[in-house]
């Protein structure tokens, strides 16, 4: 297989970490912001395989080479306050003037004309150094570690507790494989949830690495020292997270074969890309076949997927509450050949979006996420208590707040997640502008959020899966999000196809805004985080989703027809 060009030799010596405090290297905090934004997707404790620029979801980076990451660096630096950016596919390619409160930095990453859009193209264009894979966060310089979806993964597994176990997950075994960037949140997120997880991780470094961060409790090789230790916990009913370093393909059939039926079973192996997931066999055979004969390597890799899905769906049928975690497992099934959708067309287990998150986007609720530019712990502490202080209503934020503060390790920059909805991202934003004008925080506040949000991403077999009008695949949506982020003034914005499910599956848009403190920006941001989110309540209200619908009334949302 031809290997993409990344100018080892002009890789930097040292590790990349991102810069802390208020000295500047560049011309505004927003640039700076940027910058340290960069530098912190490669810091050794955040990302995936720092040295290839690697961030997550197997092939995500942060920059196209290292000699493009050295052009990117060192153009943020001479940005003048009225100069944005453009960056293609993590290669800076123009500065333009524009004006100061116009986007600092434009993003577009591993965009295709669509009857072009394949895995197979993008992989020839990426081999000849034309693009690269985004991901979601990654080439958007925002991901923040596996924090970034801990929390979308705890708030998956309340709605699912809620719905099907009577609010708690005690006592409870889940399934699930994946130990990755992303994939990794899954053990904490259910110990958090009092439950008890077996989590199968194919590659021994990457499950060692979640336990010696703390998101994981126990590693083991055995399958039958896993399941021993699960029922020794279930008898308990302790929480548990348990690495067991195996193939999915292969552990899935085998509890399938001897009966040991999870209660909720799920999947966050990398498989958006078939050269991700690793086919049954030695690992270090699979990686050289990779490379070698990338043909024969999908192949296999398809043949496992299939084998992989089939088990999940036999344990749905044995009473397992199933459910895809938006890795396009179901997807590589299907194109494996394998039934993965009743007669009229929807899949045979739903993803977690229709299942237990639509409510939440119908009020603009997800991800947002922000990062303390000082370095200070004590800074996101800070915010924590103005969580608190702010939305004490909210029982699942309130509770996820105190267990992050007790049990979520810093990594990179100190950061926090959080699910904030319309109206609640911009009044908390303001208050955090107003903290760092004041001075009672260190420096600016980066704010931001993953692409998998409320409004910003058009994902058939994830996001905006079985929609009510049928609109899975209309992707204005988030074009028309990112649009709106660069005339209400955000700082960088992005567009992206293929993030989590593959190339060619989705189309997915981020914006940034930095709270620098000033008067101005105050308007900004109140402007950028009122748009953004306003995008998951005008494309619910539009799929005629009734809670969009009554929310948009009670809000008084602008929508022609509706108020």
């Amino acid at each position: 297989m031809q290997s993409r060009p990344m100018y080892m030799s002009e890789k930097p010596k040292n590790p990349i970490r991102a810069a802390r405090g208020t000295v500047l290297r560049a011309k505004t905090w927003e640039a700076e912001a940027a910058l340290r934004m960069l530098e912190n997707n490669l810091d050794p404790e955040v990302a995936l395989i720092p040295d290839e620029l690697i961030v997550y979801g197997g092939a995500g980076r942060a920059a196209r080479n290292w000699r493009e990451y050295n052009k990117i660096h060192s153009a943020l630096q001479n940005l003048a306050v009225d100069e944005t950016l453009m960056v293609q596919s993590g290669k800076a390619v123009g500065v333009l003037r524009t004006h100061e409160h116009s986007p600092r930095v434009l993003i577009a990453n591993s965009n295709i004309v669509p009857a072009w859009s394949t895995q197979d193209n993008f992989d020839k264009y990426d081999a000849m150094g034309l693009t690269m894979y985004g991901q979601m966060t990654a080439g958007s310089w925002i991901y923040i570690g596996t924090q970034g979806i801990l929390q979308g993964t705890y708030q998956t597994l309340a709605s699912l507790a809620d719905m099907h176990f009577g609010g708690s997950l005690k006592g409870k075994f889940i399934l699930t494989g994946g130990l990755g960037g992303m994939s990794g949140a899954q053990p904490l997120a259910v110990t958090m949830a009092g439950g008890i997880a077996i989590v199968v991780e194919v590659d021994p470094e990457r499950a060692s690495r979640k336990v010696n961060e703390g998101y994981c409790d126990r590693f083991t090789s055995s399958l039958d020292e896993a399941v021993k230790w699960m029922e020794e916990a279930k008898s308990k009913d302790e929480a548990l997270s348990i690495a067991l370093v195996e193939n999915a393909a292969v552990v899935f059939p085998e509890l399938v074969k001897r009966g040991t039926i999870p209660d909720i079973v799920t999947d966050q192996t990398s498989s958006h890309d078939l050269l991700d997931y690793m086919p049954i066999g030695d690992l270090e055979e699979s990686r050289v076949l990779r490379n070698t004969n990338p043909a024969e390597f999908k192949k296999r890799a398809l043949e496992a997927i299939v084998l992989h899905t089939q088990a999940i769906i036999d344990m749905q049928d044995k009473g397992s509450v199933a459910f895809d975690y938006g890795n396009n497992l179901r997807g590589q099934a299907e194109l494996g050949g394998l039934k993965v959708r009743d007669d009229k067309g929807k899949f045979l287990y739903p993803g977690f979006v229709p299942a237990y998150i639509r409510p939440l986007f119908c009020e603009g609720r997800g991800p947002f996420r922000w990062a303390a530019l000082s370095g200070k712990e004590s800074d996101i502490a800070k915010l924590d208590d103005l969580v608190l202080e702010m939305f004490p209503h909210d029982e699942i934020l309130t509770r996820w707040i105190l267990l992050a503060r007790e049990k979520v390790p810093t990594l990179g920059l100190p950061n926090r997640v959080c699910w904030l909805g319309l109206g609640e991202r911009a009044e908390f934003a303001i208050r955090m502008n107003d903290m760092v004008r004041s001075g009672e925080l260190e420096a600016p506040i980066v704010i931001g959020r993953d692409h998998l949000d409320c409004g910003s991403v058009a994902s058939p077999n994830r996001e905006t899966e079985d929609m009510l009008d049928g609109s899975d695949a209309i992707a204005d949506w988030p074009l028309l999000n990112a649009m709106s982020s660069v005339a209400t003034g955000a700082d960088w914005v992005s567009i992206h196809n293929g993030g989590g499910v593959g190339i060619g599956n989705s189309t997915h848009t981020g914006q940034v805004i930095v709270a620098t403190g000033t008067k101005d920006k105050e308007v900004r941001l109140n402007r950028v985080l009122t748009s953004d989110p306003s995008f998951g309540v005008f494309r619910h209200v539009d799929a005629g989703y009734s809670e969009a619908i009554d929310f948009a009334k009670k809000k008084r949302v602008n929508i022609p027809g509706v108020l």
